[in-house]
């Protein structure tokens, strides 16, 4: 592969020779490398704790929004708290994420351009990289947050933590974290989708009519018709320096979307599909149409995103295990139906098995141990007719009464061993699931494999027979020149 002009530039002064083709090439000093790359690597860290930052920042948002949102005049704000709490936050994460997107193309470029890489191919390998690093993060972190931090830190009643010492941090949905992750899920999938679809079809078909709008006042109506095609192919909106880059990258971005929070959104990869479907006709359209014609390249193979996609399987797999294990209701289920509930020691699970659930997921709080901002504005004698003493709360803790008020139960310690079991199990299943279906569906089919090997077996034997051949041409010259020169003598 030859060498990038920029490369060869910056490093004509210094030369090495090229152990492979023998020639001089200029040279790249490894301490100059490697403080290039920490450099590079220093703004990718950069980049993504801003990314986190804005995430942080919504977090507080919906702290802060959440009580708001409860003490609402509006009767349907205030019944709605956490819906409309989570429905704004995730707006205002998507205007952050797209915001980001801009910035991050130009960051991603310059911090390419300063490693100096060597070739073409090394340089597209790592501004993808960077654009998927900082594309990941930004369109997923909030996500992460919500499936595995939401709710997991914010203390019991009593002892809530804080922050600043006045907001307590946001809680689940009473039905489980996972009504939030679908909302998040669903929410940024459907307008991110629906943003690429316009700015791929849209832009371009407004720059088309502002280029031919120009060209009418220039030439007038009846001059515009006359040109020839390759005029008017000349006046359609040029591709994009980076090429196929933009299409790899938002297919690439949908299947991490799609498949590492498949087990909390089910309908993802029905969303793909049919963005998929429109999104086929749309390229084809403004390929033909909108695009100028682009110039062919050759391709050994799609690069660096193949490593990516592999990457991204191993993170679903790992994520889905821990959404299923940790974020849902399935392992204290499970673990209530065989240990604690009716049927427990009977090494069977059914729906009589689940009785009293419910009741054993929730844990007892004194009522007067309520700190004094969090105390209730009612005593709950308009319900029972009498003040209520206790309330109930989804928690494994011990009774206010036991010797450790509020402690760990040995419930809490089972259901956790379960999770964490069933994480390791399930992931190395699907693994082995995944090799095994690597080896018996190879990458190239028998008959392929075969005659490929056959052709480099011919040409290893085509290059010995020429070498042998060169050879023995050799030696009969010098045979020849032996005997002619022994014949001058006397």
């Amino acid at each position: 592969e030859e060498i990038r002009p920029q490369f060869e530039a910056k490093y004509s002064k210094k030369e090495r020779m090229n152990p492979i083709s023998g020639k001089p090439e200029p040279y790249q000093a490894f301490a100059d490398k490697c403080s290039r790359l920490i450099v590079s690597a220093s703004g990718i860290f950069f980049m993504i704790c801003v990314v986190i930052a804005a995430v942080f920042g919504i977090v507080i948002y919906r702290v802060v929004t959440v009580s708001t949102f409860a003490a609402f005049k509006w009767a349907l704000i205030r019944n709605n708290s956490q819906v409309a709490t989570t429905g704004t936050a995730v707006c205002i994460n998507f205007c952050i994420i797209m915001l980001l997107n801009v910035l991050y193309e130009k960051v991603a470029l310059f911090l390419t351009n300063l490693e100096q890489p060597r070739t073409e191919s090394e340089w597209e390998n790592s501004f993808t990289l960077k654009m998927f690093l900082f594309q990941f993060v930004n369109l997923n972190s909030s996500t992460f947050y919500i499936a595995f931090f939401l709710g997991r830190f914010t203390g019991h009643p009593g002892a809530y933590l804080r922050l600043i010492n006045r907001w307590r941090l946001e809680e689940c949905h009473p039905s489980g974290c996972l009504i939030d992750l679908c909302m998040q899920m669903g929410i940024i999938m459907v307008l991110k989708q629906t943003w690429n679809n316009f700015m791929e079809l849209g832009y371009p078909l407004i720059q088309n009519w502002w280029t031919r709008r120009k060209l009418r006042q220039q030439y007038g109506t009846q001059k515009k018709t006359t040109f020839p095609q390759w005029e008017k192919d000349y006046n359609l909106q040029p591709m994009n320096a980076y090429g196929l880059f933009d299409e790899y990258l938002e297919m690439i971005l949908q299947f991490g979307f799609t498949t590492i929070f498949v087990a909390a959104f089910p309908l993802a990869p029905l969303l793909a599909l049919l963005n998929n479907i429109i999104e086929i006709r749309l390229d084809a359209y403004k390929f033909v149409t909108q695009w100028r014609r682009p110039l062919a390249s050759r391709a050994k193979d799609i690069g660096i995103w193949y490593g990516i996609l592999e990457g991204i399987g191993i993170l679903s797999v790992i994520t889905n295990a821990f959404v299923i294990a940790v974020t849902s209701d399935f392992i204290p289920r499970l673990v209530y139906a065989y240990k604690y509930g009716p049927c427990a020691g009977q090494g069977e699970a059914g729906q009589r098995c689940m009785v009293g659930y419910v009741n054993a997921s929730l844990s007892v709080f004194l009522v007067s141990d309520f700190e004094n901002r969090s105390e209730p504005t009612s005593n709950g004698s308009e319900f029972s007719g009498s003040p209520l003493k206790y309330c109930r709360y989804r928690d494994y803790r011990d009774s206010p009464h036991s010797p450790v008020p509020y402690g760990y139960t040995l419930q809490f310690w089972h259901v956790l061993a379960a999770r964490l079991a069933f994480i390791i199990v399930f992931e190395h299943l699907v693994f082995c699931i995944k090799h095994l279906i690597s080896y018996l569906i190879p990458d190239l089919p028998k008959d392929l494999r075969d005659r490929m090997r056959r052709e480099k077996y011919l040409i290893q034997e085509m290059m010995y027979e020429a070498e042998l051949e060169r050879l023995q041409k050799e030696r009969k010259e010098r045979k020849k020149n032996r005997k002619s020169y022994h014949n001058e003598w006397p």
